[in-house]
């Protein structure tokens, strides 16, 4: 029984090799295999290894990463948006078309995450200039309160004394009442007369 990650690699290499129009022994004697042995994989008998793989795709001029994909080696990238999935797929382009279409994607998917990472660097720049702002106008609030509250209780002491005027006004009544014993008529000042 066949695995078919095995059969599917096999395939496709074999694919990738006709479209290069390169022979098996070409791919053998370029990749650093026996004949033999390549013959296994295209046919699925065989599961390459990583570094086997690495060098059939050197021979076939492609990314030794697309290999790895199709043996079940690597997952295919998660950020895949089906472009690369298509390229990949897409039988009128060479190997090489493929790999360059994919290099400028992914360089233009770099770009605008590199764009994307310094416009949210501003945005949490400017949210923690804010986020200062109102700390400072809360700390403002909270001593103009303070203030206020200080006023507040000093007028509310103020009022159950009575005032200055209030204050000068009652002793000017008080020494009015009092008798006076002072032939000058000073008030609160008994003297007796010397005799």
């Amino acid at each position: 029984m066949r695995n078919e990650t095995v059969k599917s690699i096999g395939d496709y290499i074999r694919e990738q090799r006709e479209q290069a129009r390169i022979s098996m022994r070409q791919l053998a004697q370029q990749a650093g295999v026996s004949n033999p042995y390549l013959s296994q994989i295209e046919r699925g008998l065989r599961k390459p290894s990583a570094d086997i793989l690495q060098q059939i795709a050197k021979g076939l001029r492609i990314s030794a990463e697309a290999l790895y994909v199709q043996a079940g080696i690597l997952e295919d990238r998660p950020a895949d948006t089906g472009v690369r999935s298509a390229l990949l797929a897409d039988a009128e382009l060479s190997e090489r078309q493929k790999q360059v279409l994919i290099e400028i994607y992914e360089s233009f998917r770099k770009e605008n995450a590199a764009v994307a990472e310094a416009q949210a660097a501003e945005v949490a720049v400017r949210a923690a200039e804010a986020e200062a702002a109102a700390e400072a106008a809360a700390a403002e609030a909270a001593e103009a309160m303070a203030t206020a509250a200080t006023i507040e209780a000093g007028v509310e002491a103020d009022a159950g004394r009575p005032s200055r005027t209030s204050w000068s006004a009652a002793t000017a009544e008080a020494e009015q009442a009092e008798p006076s014993g002072n032939a000058d008529d000073v008030p609160g000042q008994n003297v007796p007369p010397i005799g």
